[in-house]
Parts: C-alpha cells; structure tokens; sequence
C-alpha cells in the first residue's frame, strides 16, 4: 500500500514523459509521495493519494518556502534548476537522485574536437567531460550542465546523478520517432538514411528510463555518490529503427542509402550532427541488475502507435523543433539524381573492384574465382581497341 512503509519521497517534476512511472514506482515500493511542480501540466496517471505542491520548480526562493518545515527520505529531481534545488535540499532529504543529460560527456555535442574524431563505441561513465572553451566555440549550456553536476555532489556527496540519453515514448516532447510515422501516414516508400543507416545513438524508453531510476532507490549504496549512465539495453542502429516502426505500422519502406553529406533530409532523424556515434551504454546499472521493463522494439512500436493516435499538428511548434521540412518533392529529386548517379559510377566501381570475399561466406572459392574472370573480362573491354 503506498505509504505504508512510513518513508516519505519528494518528486521534483514528475509529470513529463518518465515521471507518472517513477511516481507509480515509488508509491508501489510503500512511498508517501509528494509531487512539486508548476501544476500548469497535471497527469491523470497519477495516483489519487500522492500530494501536489504547486510552484515554479525554477523560482529557488519559492521552492525554499514551499518546503518550510518538510523532511523526506528521499528527493529526485527531474525538472528546474538543479543546483539551486539541490542547494534548497540539503537538510530536507536523506539521499537525492538527480536527472541531468548525455552531453556533458566529451564528443557528444563535439565529435570533431576528438582525435581521432568521435566517441569511442561504447563510452562508458568513466570517459571524460567537454573542456570548458574546447574546441572552436564554448557551449555555454554544456558548460553549465557540467557545473551543475559538481554542484549535485557538492551539496549532497551521497546523490546518485543520472545522465539521460534521448528520451522516447508517449509524451515525449521532440518525437523523431514521427519523422518516421508521418512519412508512413503521408504514403511515404522511399526513405533516405546516412551511411546505410548503421549511426548508433543510445536512447531509452519512457519506462525503462523510469526503470533506471527506481533501481537507484532500491540499491541506495550501491548507487551513492555515482553518476550513472541511462539507455536501453539494446540500442538499435538507425536503419533498425525505421524497420521496426515501418512493421508496426504495416508499411513498406524502401530505404535508401546515401551519404552523410548527402543524406541531407536524413539529418533531423539523426537528432545530432556529424555521421558519427553517440552509443553510452547503462553499463554500471546493467551490473548492479537494470533490465528493460520493455523491449526496444516493443518500445519503438508502442511508440509509433502512440503517435498515430496523437499526432502532432502539422507544420506546428513540435515539427518546427524537429526541424525537418517534409519536402517530399525534393526528396524525390535528390534520390532520384543519387540513383542515376550510382548507375553511371557503376562501371568505375566494378573495375576498382578488389574482389573481396570473405573468407567465411560460404563458396568462397567459387565465388572469388567468377568474380577474378568478370573483373579480367571488363578489364580486357575497357582497354581493348575500339
């Protein structure tokens, strides 16, 4: 029963995409939950019994006084300015756990400022934090991220930080998963992707991130003074995204390869630039026992479903934040000029062909010897006198 365990949780946020889950959570594991936020986006997934505190998660000041005279067990903080409420919350909870962000981590947001360039496949909570002025221009608001996390341990050295990858699921707020769906909807066959759609960029699903969290309430020593990675345990490229939501949907799509620097229409998918990988692992919560509460292709599908039924506004602030045009005609152009393209390169390719097998495909030798003879005979045409 929620609150019988006469332990107390205050929930900072908590009705943004994860939040109702992480709130059920705690109210199952016998919490007394008491809900602070702005109370502008109320949820009716919220259990009846939990309390609402109605103030700017932002306003420190509000916050110190709405809280006057409050202890509890535990904090999570998952929305408003995180040093201040850590800063307000020392004295006020026994242990926080705290939500901040994937690009704090070196060559996330600055893969070209890496040598060689990219995050290494994976990268784990042990890799290192964007320099403050590294690289040709300072982002300020990485730089502000990391502050805030030495602020969290600064305040309160037993807190448990979570870094959150890409966020997906009902509710989310930037759905790339729609980018997809619509196309789908529209009647959409053809599809360009980079690089054959192998990119890699961790993401994790609305209850499985909430997943993550609570694991964090129920290992509070194991957990303490950590900062931890958030992501599915599988990560999908992006080629078996787009198939997985096409087969939820019962669509056909044809995916076409181009690359990066030509995949142009591709890039809003990709939600960050550059063709390289954003692959960070939940390595330490997998090792102290994170299982997804969902499958990522159960996840993906549930996830497009969901976007039928709530389909954005055309044209609207959701897809102006997504920042893909929908401009089906020059699509058509450039896929259309990539495959003439690739017709007319064919001849060129086929002569620099190395004839490469693998060596453990099956009938290798017979394969290499056919493709040695095709070579020879185009080599012999190419030179051969008109």
């Amino acid at each position: 029963m929620p609150g019988d365990s006469g332990r107390t949780a205050l929930v900072i946020g908590g009705t943004g995409p994860t939040g109702p889950f992480v709130v059920h959570g705690l109210c199952e594991r016998g919490y007394a939950v008491t809900m602070l936020h702005t109370g502008r986006h109320e949820r009716d997934e919220i259990p009846a019994e939990v309390v609402h505190i109605h103030v700017d998660p932002f306003d420190r000041d509000a916050v110190d006084d709405a809280l006057a005279g409050r202890t509890f067990d535990v904090g999570v903080v998952m929305y408003g300015r995180l040093r201040d409420l850590a800063e307000v919350l020392v004295g006020r909870v026994g242990r926080v756990v705290t939500v901040g962000g994937a690009p704090v981590v070196d060559g996330f947001g600055n893969p070209d400022d890496l040598s060689p360039p990219g995050m290494a496949v994976p990268t784990h909570e042990s890799a290192p934090l964007v320099q403050h002025g590294r690289g040709p221009a300072r982002n300020d608001k990485v730089a502000r991220m990391i502050e805030t996390e030495a602020a969290v341990f600064a305040a309160h050295p037993n807190a448990t930080h979570l870094r959150y990858p890409l966020i997906y699921g009902p509710h989310q707020l930037l759905p790339r998963e729609w980018l997809v769906v619509r196309r789908i909807l529209d009647g959409r066959r053809r599809l360009i992707l980079p690089d054959g759609g192998l990119l890699l960029c961790s993401a994790s699903y609305v209850e499985n991130a909430a997943q993550a969290l609570l694991l964090c309430i129920d290992r509070p020593d194991a957990t303490a003074g950590e900062t931890l990675h958030v992501s599915d345990e599988t990560t999908p490229t992006l080629r078996q995204l787009v198939t997985v939501i096409a087969s939820a949907l019962g669509g056909d799509i044809e995916i076409v390869d181009l690359p990066y620097e030509l995949a142009t229409p591709a890039h809003p998918l990709m939600m960050r630039s550059g063709s390289f990988h954003r692959y960070l692992p939940a390595t330490r919560l997998i090792e102290l026992g994170y299982r997804d509460a969902v499958p990522y292709d159960e996840a993906l599908a549930r996830t497009a479903r969901w976007l039928v039924a709530n389909q954005p506004e055309r044209n609207g602030t959701i897809e102006r934040n997504l920042q893909d045009r929908f401009d089906y005609a020059a699509e058509d152009a450039l896929i259309d000029a990539w495959l003439n393209a690739r017709q007319t390169l064919q001849p060129l390719a086929e002569l620099a062909d190395p004839c490469f097998v693998d060596r453990y495909s099956p009938g290798r030798d017979e394969d290499r010897q056919r493709r040695r003879a095709a070579l020879a005979a185009r080599q012999h045409e190419a030179t051969a006198e008109p």
